[in-house]
């Protein structure tokens, strides 16, 4: 394909669509969870359930996509993310219950991988020479997407009283877009196609042991960013009123530390940032698990800057220092964080509510205090079972950053004693 026809900018431009509308996704529905499992009676191991089908979902697409995205190109897995996208919306929007919730977030878990398995190596493709400071400048529309998704949930949910149905229905404007706007554009190959780099060298390279610590560490960086973020409403209930705001403070946090990546990045390695992001992150944590009052929203301005470059840094790391494993390499790793945010949040959702149930009156039969009616007695008492309940999933997450700031000090300490040596992958420049 002629170079000269394509546009970066614009395919750029129409990726940060994509993801929005992936983001969006995530700040609506996190808005809505309650709602859902009050309209259709659902208990917390059920509303995890559903929840976390969006993430498993997430990387079965990023997987395949991975795995079949030289082959067929970026743009026929972005037309495949916009008719997933669309259908996933109009399913929740005239869902009745479990079954049709789960399915239409399953389709809106593998649209958003999809979007990923995609705009990843898009991105790194037409930016070859500045990989991670533009992977950041893309992701910054994930926590910005939540941001506008979690604004819109309180302005027109929770005080404007607007159906559910049509908050899912504002995703759809974007998606329309995105779609369109790839439809007319030209695609370039994806960079480990356009070096020349062998199907058989990428497959060497995703056996490299950095990667395989990458991969596992991914879990970790997911767990802490994307669970807390899409349970923060219920898990912030007993400390302050509106707790969905406190995911717009972290996620616009997110947003605008993502936006001046350029620096930072520049100036400290990626391991160093996702070192000091983990300190952040578990500072954040425990704050949120035990101050009241203001003080909370302190918490979340630094848990927020800890998980600010967490999702960028790791795929840009994998990009840079092995560059060989190409969009496989990065997709694979992105696939196993949101598949191990699946599993966490389906094991975590039972033991909430086992923490619930503990917290209801001796001898109360939780499902009948599940699916009470509003305003009456047995809803109240769940109601503040579960809000109390929440500091302590919070202390549970807290062991996750703890972990990973001993896994990322010994990264750091690994890469600068790598620095000098000669390596016998295809050089990049670093951002």
């Amino acid at each position: 394909m002629n170079q000269s026809s394509i546009q970066p900018q614009k395919l750029f431009v129409a990726s940060c669509l994509a993801l929005l509308v992936t983001s969006l996704s995530f700040g609506i529905r996190a808005g809505i969870l309650n709602t859902l499992g009050q309209t259709f009676q659902l208990d917390m191991k059920e509303l995890g359930i559903i929840a976390g089908t969006a993430f498993w979902g997430f990387p079965l697409a990023v997987v395949i996509g991975g795995f079949i995205v030289d082959k067929i190109g970026m743009k026929n897995l972005l037309v495949a993310a916009f008719v997933l996208h669309l259908a996933g919306i109009l399913l929740t929007i005239f869902a009745t219950g479990f079954w049709e919730l789960f399915i239409s977030t399953l389709f809106i878990g593998m649209a958003n991988g999809t979007v990923e398995a995609a705009c990843n190596p898009l991105v790194v493709s037409i930016f070859p020479n500045n990989k991670t400071t533009k992977l950041n400048y893309f992701h910054l529309w994930f926590p910005g997407g939540i941001v506008i998704g979690t604004l819109i949930s309180y302005y027109l949910g929770t005080v404007g009283g607007v159906n559910y149905k049509w908050l899912m229905a504002i995703m759809l404007i974007p998606t329309f877009i995105y779609g369109y706007l790839f439809l007319r554009l030209k695609f370039p190959v994806t960079e480990r196609v356009a070096s020349g780099i062998s199907t058989s060298q990428m497959y060497r390279a995703l056996g490299n042991p950095l990667f395989i610590v990458i991969f596992i560490l991914m879990a970790g960086t997911a767990v802490t960013e994307l669970y807390t973020g899409q349970w923060i409403e219920i898990l912030m209930k007993n400390v302050v009123e509106n707790s969905i705001l406190i995911l717009a403070i972290t996620t616009g946090v997110q947003t605008l530390g993502r936006a001046f990546a350029g620096p930072i990045v520049h100036k400290m390695s990626p391991a160093g940032v996702l070192l000091i992001s983990s300190i952040l992150a578990a500072l954040g944590l425990y704050m949120m698990s035990t101050v009241s009052g203001n003080m909370v929203f302190v918490a979340a301005v630094i848990f927020g800057l800890g998980v600010t470059y967490f999702w960028p840094c790791m795929l840009g790391f994998v990009s840079e220092n092995i560059p060989e494993s190409g969009a496989l390499g990065m997709n694979l790793v992105g696939g196993m964080g949101m598949f191990a945010v699946s599993i966490f949040t389906s094991i975590i959702g039972g033991h909430f509510d086992t923490i619930i149930a503990a917290k209801l009156p001796a001898g109360a039969d939780y499902h009948a205090y599940v699916g009470a009616a509003p305003g009456s007695t047995e809803a109240a008492a769940y109601a503040a079972a579960q809000s109390a309940s929440g500091p302590e999933i919070l202390q549970i997450i807290l062991y996750i950053p703890l972990v990973l700031i001993v896994a990322f000090t010994c990264l750091v300490i690994y890469m600068r004693k790598r620095k000098n040596q000669p390596h016998n992958h295809l050089q990049t420049q670093t951002a």
